[in-house]
């Protein structure tokens, strides 16, 4: 327990770090951001300023070589449109692809505008031109760098989410694993007693009949303590008739049940070789036909199906219940979940974890209507060379 709550502490330390660490770059990416920002608008201010100097030259056709020109010249990256008193518009570094131009321009003078403040270029107490300027490449690159690192820590707590749930989940199974090993010790020691009083009932001459009834009940206890020291084990799988397994399956429920449930079983072929673990097959089976007596309130049709095709073979359950929403399709497979006011919730995972995980079949619900019924089909592999 100790150990446990020590590497609870530890993982939410290293969550709390990783937060930090993420703040901390969010942080210095903003500041970096205002930084540039702050760069850029000094640039664009060099710039205006070197445009008066420009404009109070006698002939701008000259080839300059003093500062004004040069920071003119090496201005490269960022997007500017200079538009003068007389309504002229000059554009720089802004790539136009043939668009009305002067259109165009304008329209953009308003993008830049709520970007960054316009400066205005003024000589001699004069408004000569108003300078506006959207961001560089660079700081359209920062704009975004906040966004990604938002998605890497959404990622990184899908990480921690999907690893604390797995760590659950795995915790939870051995916990059932070591429950239901330590029910089939705790059960072998009081059936051993059972055998042994059922040969002095014998020897004391009491009705045969119910010698055999007990012993079947003793076999049947046999059967659920090897089910459960199976559980956690990787099963071993051998080739059988499913059609003589499942009906057997059937027969003890069928005889221990009350006469208002009917069975009816049909199978389209004499017989069908599938790869199974005979008790945990069985349990399946049960499980499955108890879920639909009980949806059935005691009352009603049981129906069991074995069809095949050239590779797998169907084997359907259907009963006369209440019926299943579709959307709960998939959730009725779940640990735990149940819709009676008694049980655990673990007959029909346990079934989807021996056909699926155990035996590599798959189980579904094939069909089901409100107020009609459910069929519930399980897919395995035929045995083609048996």
């Amino acid at each position: 327990m100790g150990t446990t709550i020590s590497r609870v502490n530890i993982n939410w330390i290293i969550i709390s770090l990783s937060f930090l660490m993420v703040s901390v770059i969010l942080w210095n990416t903003y500041g970096f951001f205002q930084k540039f920002k702050e760069e850029e608008r000094i640039k664009m201010e060099n710039f205006s300023e070197a445009l008066i100097e420009l404009n109070n030259t006698e002939n701008l056709n000259e080839n300059f070589s003093d500062l004004p020109q040069k920071i003119v010249e090496t201005n490269t990256s960022t997007p500017m449109i200079l538009e003068y008193s007389n309504g002229v518009i000059i554009s720089r570094n802004i790539i136009l692809n043939n668009k009305n131009s002067k259109k165009y321009l304008k329209d953009l003078t308003k993008t830049y505008a709520k970007q960054n403040k316009p400066i205005e270029v003024i000589y001699e107490g004069k408004v000569l031109s108003t300078l506006y300027y959207g961001d560089s490449v660079l700081i359209n690159k920062l704009k975004y760098y906040p966004l990604a690192l938002i998605v890497i820590i959404l990622l990184f707590l899908s990480l921690i989410y999907f690893f604390y749930e797995s760590s659950k989940t795995a915790s939870q199974n051995k916990l059932w694993t070591a429950m239901a090993k330590e029910t089939a010790h705790q059960i072998g020691t009081p059936l051993s007693s059972l055998i042994g009083w059922t040969e002095l009932l014998k020897i004391e001459k009491i009705n045969p009949a119910y010698i055999k009834e007990m012993n079947s009940d003793i076999k049947r206890l046999e059967v659920i303590t090897d089910r459960f020291s199976k559980i956690g084990s990787i099963p071993q799988l051998v080739p059988m008739d499913i059609n003589h397994v499942t009906k057997t399956a059937i027969s003890y429920l069928k005889s221990r049940s009350s006469n208002l449930i009917k069975f009816e079983i049909s199978f389209k072929d004499t017989s069908n070789k599938v790869k199974l673990n005979e008790e945990l097959y069985g349990w399946t089976i049960e499980n499955i036909i108890k879920n639909g007596i009980d949806a059935m309130k005691g009352k009603g049709k049981i129906n069991v199906m074995i069809r095949s095709n050239d590779n797998d073979v169907f084997v359907e359950i259907k009963d006369t219940g209440k019926g299943i929403a579709k959307s709960q399709f998939k959730t009725i497979f779940e640990t735990g979940y149940t819709t009676k006011k008694r049980g655990w919730g673990l007959g029909l995972s346990l079934a989807k974890r021996i056909i699926e995980q155990y035996h590599k079949g798959k189980i579904r619900i094939l069909e089901s209507e409100i107020g009609k019924g459910t069929t519930i089909q399980i897919i395995l592999k035929k045995v083609l060379d048996f």
